[in-house]
């Protein structure tokens, strides 16, 4: 089988390969459709769809693989004077994954795990900033998300960038890796 994943991330692609490694699978840079940081788990299921199926008509392929990490705010008080900002603000953030496989006409989409932003990196990504460049200045490093991702930095190494995607890629297949759908 040939599968496209919808991006020229190596993580990404590595993730793909895990869960597929039986298979031919290429990487298709393509655009996500969302922002350049997606907030929320909608906006990021949106672009794991989007990267799924521009992946597949990229070419002669049997799969699209899309692919997004996003933050997602959870919590915050339910009741008060605060309004929407108020609750959003006191939120916790948390980097989430999802991701959309594809044939053309079935779909699965899953997610990864969530795992939850330092204060100091919520701040800044509160105030607008990406989470990968965020990172990278944290940490000193370049292409952090190349490489262990946020997920392997706020884990100390026990959870890398690729060990998330897999997950969230595991789930987004199980449509085509079992018989019980």
């Amino acid at each position: 089988m040939r599968i496209a994943v919808g991006s020229g991330n190596p993580v990404k692609r590595e993730a793909t390969v895990r869960v597929f490694p039986d298979d031919e699978v290429v990487a298709e840079p393509v655009s996500s459709g969302v922002s350049e940081q997606p907030m929320g788990h909608e906006e990021t299921r949106q672009g794991a769809r989007n990267r799924a199926a521009a992946a597949l008509g990229a070419g002669a392929y049997d799969l699209g693989v899309g692919i997004e990490g996003g933050v997602a705010s959870v919590g915050g008080p339910a009741t008060g004077s605060g309004g929407v900002e108020a609750r959003a603000a006191d939120a916790e953030l948390y980097l989430v994954m999802w991701s959309a496989v594809t044939d053309g006409d079935r779909w699965g989409v899953g997610a990864g795990p969530s795992l939850p932003l330092p204060t100091a990196i919520a701040a800044r990504v509160r105030d607008g900033e990406e989470l990968g460049p965020v990172m990278d200045d944290v940490l000193g490093e370049s292409n952090v998300a190349e490489n262990q991702g946020a997920a392997g930095a706020f884990t100390d190494g026990r959870l890398t960038r690729t060990d998330a995607l897999d997950a969230a890629v595991a789930a987004a297949a199980s449509p085509f890796l079992s018989d019980l759908y």
